[in-house]
C-alpha cells in the first residue's frame, strides 16, 4: 500500500464492501471468527450506529452528500484514469477546459470561457478564464493546460486515454516516441489566457473529447514535489491532500473505506457550490450498497440488486431511478490466442448468445438486446451491420474451425468485474455456450483492479465488458477499437478499419460523417474481435432530498450543481 493512504486510527461507520451490511468499528475487518461482535456491530449500523444520527441525517445537516461508487478507484490522476468508477470521483476534483451538461449532453464552457474554430477546421482557439486557481491558490493558465496535455501524451506515463488526443497534430507522434519533442505538439500557449490547440485533421467533436479528464490541466508543481513527472508509480493522487481545480478537493483518501472531499475555495465558481462536501464509498457489491441505502448510510447507490428492482419499483418508486444510459455491455475476445485467433471460433460464440433471453429474463433495468456496438440512434447513427444470434450458423462455424459439437474445445476461462449482474450473465452465457456449441467455458469473478490490469495485460482469454460513451457520437465507441488504442484490449488490429475510421472521423457534415461510420463498424463487427450483448440504462437508488442530479445520457454530473434539501426527507 502506497504512503500516505491511511489516517489516523479512528472509529466509524464504514463499508464491509464484501459482505451485505456496514459495521462500526475500528480500522481493521474483523475476524471471520468473531460472530457476536460482528452481529452487534451490524445491529448498530441498521439503527444507526448506537442511536447517533445516520450518515444521511448528518449530511444533510451538513451539506455533506454520501454517495456509493462501484468500485476502489485504481488511481485518481486525471491522465490515468480509464474507470468509469474512478472518473466520478475525478469530475468533483478537477475541470477541463470543457465539461459536459447533463440536459443536452453537449460540451459547455468549463476552464475556457468560451472557443473559436478556424474556418478550415484545422485549429482551435480557447479562451482561458482569468479566475482559474489550484486548491492551494496558485494561479492555473493556458500555459498549464498546455504542459498537462504533454504530460498526458508522454510516452513514459503510458495513458491508456492518450490515443483520443491522437487528433492534434503530432500528438500521435510524441505520444509513440517517434518524436520526443514537446514542442512538435500542437497546442500553443502565446498567453497565459489563450491556448490554441491545432489539429492533423477536422475534428468536428474536439469539444466533446476535450470533456475527458485525459485533457483535464493536472497539478504538475505538485507532482514533480513528489515524484517524476511522468512516473507511474508516482504517488501523489496518495497525499494527504492533492491539489485539484475542481469544485472539490480531496482531504482523505481511506483505501477500501472512503473517499472524503470537501468545498474547494478557489474554484472559479465556488460561492455558487451547492454541497459543502462529498464522501464517496467504494462497493463492488450491490447488496451492500441497498442495505446501506435503506440504513440511511447513502444519498445515492451506484445500482440495485437484481432481486430488489421490482420490490422498488411496487413499494417505493420514488427512490428508484432507471435512467437512459449510453452504454453497451459485450465480450471481448483476446485475439492473440488460439482457438480466439480465428474469426470462424470468435463469431461462433457470439452468435450462440441468445441476447434476447438475456434481456428479458436475467437483466430486469429494461436493458436492450445488442447486436451492434454502437447504441442504436447514438447522436441519431443506428449501424446497419448486425452481429445476429444464430445458433445454427454459430455450429456451422465452429466445425469448420475444427471443433465439431465442441469436441475438441480448449479449456477456457471468461473473467468479469465481481458484479452480481455481471455473474448472472455469465452463468446465462455459459449454459447457451454448453447447450448451442457443446463447449465448457469457465468462470473468474475479479476485483475491479485486478480485471483492468489483466484486460490491459492481455492475460484472459474471453473479458466480460462494457463501455460507457465518453460523449453522445458514435466515434466514441468506434475509436475504442483503433489498432493504437490503449482501451481496446483484444489484441485486434485492422488497417482498413483504422483508416475508414480515420477518415470518416474528419468529415464535418454530420449525416455525411455518420454514414462513413457505418464501413467501419461492418468490418469490426465482421472480424469479431467482440461479441456485442446488451445496451445499458443506469438503475440505481437516490434519496428525494438530493437535488440537481437530472437523468444524463453518460453518467457524469456536474457537481458543483447539487444540493441537498432535508425537507423533502421521508
Amino acid at each position: 500500500m502506497r504512503a500516505g493512504t491511511r489516517k489516523s486510527r479512528k472509529v466509524e461507520c464504514r463499508p464491509m464492501v464484501a459482505a451485505a451490511d456496514h459495521f462500526c468499528i475500528g480500522d481493521r475487518m474483523p475476524s471471520r471468527f468473531a460472530l457476536l461482535p460482528l452481529l452487534f456491530a451490524t445491529f448498530l449500523t441498521l439503527t444507526g450506529c448506537g442511536g447517533r444520527q445516520s450518515r444521511v441525517e448528518q449530511g444533510n445537516a451538513d451539506g455533506v452528500l454520501h454517495m456509493a461508487i462501484g468500485a476502489e478507484p485504481r488511481d485518481l490522476d486525471p491522465h490515468m484514469v480509464s474507470a468509469y468508477t474512478d472518473m466520478q470521483v475525478v469530475l468533483a476534483l478537477f475541470e477541463g477546459l470543457v465539461a459536459v451538461d447533463e440536459a443536452t449532453s453537449r460540451p459547455v464552457a468549463a476552464g475556457a470561457e468560451s472557443w473559436t474554430i478556424a474556418p478550415d477546421g484545422m485549429s482551435w482557439t480557447f479562451q482561458i478564464r482569468s479566475d482559474l486557481r489550484w486548491s492551494d491558490g496558485i494561479p492555473l493558465t493556458a500555459e498549464t493546460f498546455r504542459d498537462s496535455f504533454r504530460r498526458a501524451l508522454a510516452p513514459a506515463l503510458a495513458s491508456e486515454y492518450a490515443y483520443v488526443l491522437y487528433a492534434i497534430r503530432g500528438a500521435a507522434d510524441f505520444n509513440s516516441g517517434k518524436s520526443s519533442d514537446p514542442e512538435s505538439i500542437g497546442v500553443r500557449a502565446p498567453d497565459s489566457q489563450t491556448l490554441i490547440i491545432e489539429l492533423e485533421q477536422p475534428t468536428p467533436m474536439l469539444a466533446s473529447i476535450l470533456t475527458l479528464p485525459v485533457a483535464f490541466p493536472a497539478p504538475l508543481h505538485m507532482i514533480e514535489s513528489v515524484g517524476g513527472l511522468t512516473d507511474r508509480a508516482n504517488p501523489w493522487t496518495r497525499q494527504d491532500q492533492i491539489i485539484s481545480n475542481g469544485p472539490f478537493r480531496l482531504t482523505d483518501w481511506s483505501s477500501q473505506s472512503h473517499i472524503r472531499t470537501e468545498r474547494n475555495p478557489e474554484f472559479r465558481d465556488a460561492t455558487h457550490v451547492g454541497l459543502n462536501g462529498i464522501v464517496f464509498y467504494p462497493y463492488e457489491n450491490a447488496v451492500s450498497q441497498e442495505a446501506a441505502f435503506r440504513a440511511g448510510q447513502l444519498h445515492l447507490t451506484s445500482e440495485v440488486p437484481l432481486t430488489k428492482v421490482s420490490s422498488y419499483r411496487k413499494d417505493s418508486p420514488e427512490v428508484l431511478r432507471v435512467d437512459p444510459f449510453v452504454l453497451t455491455g459485450f465480450m471481448r475476445f483476446n485475439v492473440t490466442r488460439p482457438p480466439l485467433d480465428d474469426i470462424r471460433v470468435r463469431r461462433a460464440l457470439a452468435m450462440a448468445i441468445d441476447r434476447e433471453a438475456l434481456t428479458g429474463k436475467v437483466m430486469v433495468g429494461g436493458e436492450q438486446p445488442a447486436e451492434r456496438l454502437t447504441p442504436p440512434n447514438t447522436g441519431g447513427y443506428t449501424a446497419a451491420a448486425t452481429l445476429p444470434h444464430n445458433p445454427a450458423q454459430a455450429r456451422v462455424l465452429l466445425a469448420e474451425a475444427g471443433y465439431p459439437g465442441g469436441e475438441g474445445f480448449p479449456k477456457m476461462e471468461v473473467m468479469s468485474r465481481a458484479r452480481e449482474i455481471n455473474q448472472s450473465i455469465l452463468e446465462a452465457v455459459q449454459q447457451m455456450w454448453r447447450s448451442e456449441l457443446g463447449i465448457n467455458v469457465g468462470i473468474a469473478m475479479k476485483e475491479q483492479r485486478v480485471w483492468l490490469n489483466d484486460e490491459t495485460q492481455l492475460a484472459y482469454d474471453i473479458s466480460n465488458a462494457r463501455w460507457i460513451g465518453d460523449y453522445v457520437e458514435p466515434y466514441t465507441f468506434l475509436e475504442l477499437f483503433y489498432s493504437f488504442s490503449g482501451n481496446n484490449n483484444t489484441g485486434w488490429a485492422n488497417s482498413r478499419y483504422d483508416e475508414v475510421l480515420k477518415q470518416a472521423a474528419a468529415i464535418s457534415d454530420e449525416t455525411t460523417r455518420y454514414a462513413a461510420y457505418q464501413e467501419a463498424e461492418r468490418i469490426l463487427l465482421e472480424d469479431a474481435p467482440i461479441a456485442p450483448i446488451y445496451h445499458g440504462t443506469q438503475a440505481y437508488l437516490i434519496r428525494p432530498e438530493v437535488k440537481g442530479w437530472p437523468p444524463a445520457l453518460l453518467g457524469f454530473h456536474r457537481y458543483q450543481f447539487v444540493r441537498l434539501s432535508p425537507s423533502d426527507s421521508p
